[in-house]
C-alpha cells in the first residue's frame, strides 16, 4: 500500500493539523543550533599575555599575540584580552595555552564524536521504538547533562559530559528531521525541510547576541539548557508531537496506526466515520494487508547490507556529505583575515543563500541534477583556490571564491541529507540517516585532527578532498531521482528506486530480454484489492456461521 496515495489523503493529508505539526518541528532547530555552534564560542582562543611574578609582562612577551610561541611556564599567570563574544570560555577557564593547547582540538573532536554516536544510536532507536520515543530519550538525556556541563569543575570531566550532551542534541535533531519529512506529501517535502534549515540558521545568528548577554560560558550553557527545557511541551503533549503513522504502518503496528490516523483525521476536519466495514474505508485496506494479528516487524541497519541498491545509494550520499562538511574549513580559512566576527556571519549568510537556491532549483530540476551541479562547483572552487593559494596573488579573488565555495559545499551537505531521507525506506530511515549524518560529523572532525598535529598536512588534506569531489561527481550519476515520488516504505520499495536514463532514449536502461508489455485497460489494482478484502470477510463469516451451527446441533442432541 502506498501511504502517500491511498492512506494519507483520506485522513486529511497535509491539512491544517499536519501543517501545524510541521511548523512545530521547526522551532526546536533554534535551540539545537545554538547548542551545536556554542562550541565555536567555548573554544575560541583570545589574545593573551604572560604576567611576571611582579605583575609585569614577561620579557619578550610585551605585545598581544595569538600564537603558541609564548613561554610554556608563566609563574604570574596569564592575562587575557577581552575579545570575541564571551569574556570567559574553557580556554581562559583552564588556561589551555602553549603546552596545553592540544586540549582545545581534543575537546572539539570529542564533542563531534558525541554527535556522531548520538546520530547512530538514536537513529537505531527511531527504527526500533519510534521517532517520538527517540526524542523523549534524547531530551531526558540532554537536560541533566546540560546542567552537569554548566557546573563541571575540571577539563577531563568536561570532555565526556560535553560529548554526551552533543549526542543528546543529535538524537533530538534526527527525530525531528525524520518526523518532518514523513509528515509531508511529495510536493511539500522540499519546502518544509528547507524552512527547517532557515530556523537552524536563525539559531546560529541568535547565538552571538546571547553570548554577549551572558558573557560567561557557564551562563551561556545554562541558558541553552533552559531553552531545551521548553521542549518538554512536545513530550507532555502527544498531539503536538505524535508518533509517525507512516512508520507504524510500515512496521505492521496496525492498532496504534489506526489510533494515530483517527487523531489526524479528526484534527484535519475529516470525518472518516466509526464504521470500518465499508469497502472504501481506509482501515479495510489496512486490514486486508495485515491478516489476523500480525507481529510488528523491525529492521536494523544490518538489513541494508542485504540489499543491492539501497546500500549503494546510502554510501554515495554519505560520501558526498562527508566531502561537503570536510571541505568547508578549507574555504573558511581564507576568511579569517576579516577577524573573528565577519567570517561567522558570512558562513551563516551563505547557508541562507544555499537554502534559497535549493528551494528554487530542486523544485524545477530535480534532486540529482542540482546535487551534481553543486558538487561540481564545490570541486571547481576548491581547485581554483588551491592554485591561487600557491601563487599568493589575487587575494580578493580568493575571498570571493571562498564565499562561493562555502555556499556550494553547504548546499551539498543539506541536499545530500535530504536526498538520503527520500531514498532510504521507512523501516530503516532512522538508522540509515543516522549513519550518514554520523559520517557528516566525521568530515567536520577532520580539521581538529589536523590542528592536533600542529596543522601539518593541511595542504595535502585540501588536495585529497578536492580529488574526492571528482569521484563524487561520477558516483552521483548512479542515484535515482525522487522528485514528486512517494517515500519508499519497505526494503522492496527502496530496491525499486532506479536511476533515470542518462540519455533521452527512454528504453536505454531496460534489459533486452525483459521488455515491458502493454498494460491491460481493464486492470484496476484498487478493485482487485477491494474484491480480495471482501472475499476474506465472506470466508471468515461463513466459517464462523458453520462453527456456530455445529455447536447448536451438538447441544440439541445432548
Amino acid at each position: 500500500m502506498e501511504f502517500d496515495v491511498r492512506v494519507w489523503p483520506r485522513v486529511g493529508g497535509f491539512g491544517r493539523y499536519t501543517r501545524l505539526l510541521a511548523a512545530a518541528t521547526w522551532l526546536p532547530n533554534v535551540a539545537l543550533a545554538m547548542g551545536f555552534f556554542s562550541e565555536l564560542m567555548y573554544t575560541a582562543v583570545p589574545s593573551y599575555q604572560c604576567q611576571g611574578v611582579s605583575g609585569d609582562p614577561c620579557p619578550g612577551n610585551s605585545s598581544w599575540e595569538n600564537s603558541s610561541n609564548q613561554s610554556q611556564h608563566c609563574p604570574g599567570g596569564w592575562h587575557f584580552q577581552a575579545q570575541g563574544w564571551l569574556n570567559s570560555n574553557i580556554v581562559t577557564q583552564w588556561e589551555l595555552l602553549c603546552d596545553r593547547q592540544w586540549k582545545v582540538p581534543l575537546e572539539k573532536i570529542s564533542y563531534l564524536v558525541g554527535w556522531l554516536l548520538g546520530y547512530i544510536i538514536f537513529g537505531c532507536i527511531c527504527d526500533r521504538l519510534g521517532r517520538r520515543a527517540a526524542f523523549i530519550g534524547a531530551l531526558v538525556m540532554a537536560l541533566p547533562l546540560g546542567v552537569a556541563v554548566t557546573f563541571t569543575s575540571s577539563y577531563f570531566s568536561f570532555l565526556p559530559l560535553r560529548a554526551g550532551f552533543g549526542a543528546a542534541l543529535a538524537g533530538m535533531f534526527l527525530s525531528f528531521y525524520i518526523s518532518r519529512v514523513e509528515l509531508c506529501s511529495p510536493s511539500q517535502r522540499l519546502m518544509v525541510t528547507m524552512i527547517g534549515g532557515f530556523f537552524w540558521v536563525a539559531g546560529e545568528l541568535l547565538l552571538p547576541g546571547m553570548a554577549v548577554l551572558c558573557s560567561d560560558w557557564r551562563v551561556l550553557q545554562g541558558s541553552i539548557t533552559g531553552t531545551l527545557m521548553l521542549l518538554g511541551v512536545y513530550w507532555c503533549g502527544h498531539t503536538l508531537y505524535p508518533e509517525s503513522p507512516r512508520w507504524l504502518l510500515a512496521t505492521q503496528q496496525v492498532e496504534q496506526c489506526k489510533s494515530e490516523l483517527h487523531m489526524f483525521a479528526r484534527a484535519n476536519g475529516i470525518n472518516i466515520g466509526e464504521d470500518a466495514s465499508g469497502q472504501d474505508h481506509v482501515f479495510t485496506e489496512i486490514d486486508s494487508l495485515c491478516e489476523g494479528f500480525p507481529r510488528p516487524q523491525y529492521y536494523s541497519i544490518c538489513s541494508i547490507f542485504g540489499t543491492r541498491l539501497i546500500w549503494r545509494n546510502a554510501l554515495i550520499l554519505g560520501f558526498t556529505a562527508f566531502i561537503g562538511c570536510g571541505i568547508r574549513p578549507c574555504f573558511a580559512r581564507n576568511l579569517q583575515v576579516f577577524g573573528p566576527y565577519i567570517p561567522y556571519f558570512l558562513q551563516a549568510g551563505s547557508e541562507i543563500v544555499a537554502c534559497i537556491l535549493i528551494c528554487i532549483c530542486v523544485s524545477h530540476c530535480g534532486r540529482r541534477s542540482v546535487l551534481l551541479l553543486f558538487t561540481i562547483l564545490t570541486g571547481f572552487c576548491s581547485l581554483l583556490l588551491l592554485a591561487l593559494t600557491q601563487l599568493d596573488l589575487f587575494i580578493e579573488a580568493s575571498i570571493v571564491i571562498s564565499v562561493v565555495g562555502s555556499l556550494c559545499s553547504h548546499a551539498v551537505v543539506m541536499l545530500s541529507v535530504f536526498y538520503a531521507c527520500e531514498v532510504l525506506p521507512t523501516v530503516i530511515r532512522g538508522s540509515g540517516l543516522g549513519l550518514i549524518m554520523g559520517i557528516n560529523m566525521l568530515g567536520r572532525a577532520s580539521l581538529p585532527f589536523i590542528e592536533l598535529q600542529h596543522k601539518s598536512g593541511y595542504f595535502l588534506y585540501h588536495v585529497v578532498l578536492s580529488s574526492f569531489c571528482i569521484l563524487s561527481v561520477l558516483s552521483l550519476l548512479l542515484l535515482p531521482e525522487t522528485k514528486r515520488k512517494s517515500l519508499p516504505e519497505t526494503l522492496r520499495h527502496g530496491e525499486n528506486l532506479r536511476r533515470p536514463p542518462l540519455l533521452l532514449h527512454p528504453t536505454q536502461d531496460t534489459l533486452p530480454l525483459l521488455k515491458h508489455g502493454k498494460k491491460r485497460a481493464d486492470y484496476n489494482p484498487d478493485s482487485y484489492a477491494r474484491l480480495a478484502s471482501s472475499t476474506k470477510k465472506m470466508i471468515r463469516s461463513d466459517t464462523t456461521g458453520s462453527t456456530c451451527g455445529e455447536e447448536n446441533k451438538a447441544l440439541s442432541s445432548d
